[in-house]
């Protein structure tokens, strides 16, 4: 395994043991001690896989999953201002 699929892993992983975990870009370069190429990569590559998906506010989130129950994922897809009662 190659240090980006290494790390692309840890991140992952980081991602499922914390559902809702929510990090802009800056955020995830202190949170994995990385530089700005790195991280850039491997965001991109997780963005690319649809693992990640970028927010309009700059984070980046778990892309909701099949397994997501519908109203689950609706919310998890819908900008809070836009979100129903």
């Amino acid at each position: 395994m190659s240090p980006a699929e290494i790390l692309a892993t840890r991140i992952r992983g980081e991602y499922r043991e914390m559902p809702g975990l929510q990090l802009t870009f800056a955020q995830a370069r202190l949170l994995w001690q990385l530089d700005a190429a790195t991280c850039s990569a491997v965001l991109q590559i997780l963005v690319n896989e649809g693992f990640l998906m970028g927010t309009p506010d700059g984070k980046f989130v778990a892309a909701p999953t099949d397994r997501m129950r519908p109203r689950a994922r609706e919310a998890y897809l819908t900008p809070l201002h836009l979100r129903r009662a």
